[in-house]
């Protein structure tokens, strides 16, 4: 499972709404068990000839990310994108581009506003799975492993 802070979606969403062409960003954050809990993105310059219809993240910016992580104790989880007028459903392409290890956050944006926001993860077979995205309600960073109203629990 995923999980996204609630202040990491404002500027998620901030990142893609009001542009024609797709964007791109990193996720970060840390792998706890099977979960995923992003706090804190990145976004990319699109390198692709056809901004309109896909996105590149060029080499240079993957490694500027995977940078940024090691000298700030996060993981690279995952890559966002938006599908301009296009459902938050995964190409042909971004299936070939995906690497196993990632999740991949696609925001759909109608009309400059965000309409959905979906995660996937290529599997074994290599196609690109759905997984459950679940925005938590804090506005804070949780320290830990923890998240209990009661600090003395």
């Amino acid at each position: 499972m995923v999980y996204l802070y609630q202040s990491i979606l404002t500027p998620l969403k901030s990142s893609v709404e009001h542009e024609t062409d797709e964007c791109c960003g990193f996720l970060f954050g840390a792998e706890i068990g099977e979960n995923r809990i992003i706090s804190m993105i990145m976004k990319a310059e699109n390198d692709a000839l056809d901004r309109r219809r896909t996105f590149r993240i060029s080499p240079k910016n993957y490694l500027a990310a995977e940078n940024f992580a090691t000298w700030n104790n996060l993981q690279l989880i995952g890559i966002y994108h938006s599908h301009p007028n296009s459902p938050a459903v995964p190409s042909e392409l971004d299936r070939i581009a995906a690497q196993p290890y990632f999740s991949y956050v696609i925001l759909s944006v109608m009309n400059k506003k965000v309409e959905a926001i979906r995660s996937w993860h290529l599997n074994s077979q290599f196609q690109l799975e759905e997984e459950p995205l679940f925005v938590l309600n804090i506005n804070k960073d949780v320290y830990g492993y923890r998240n209990h109203p009661n600090p003395a629990a």
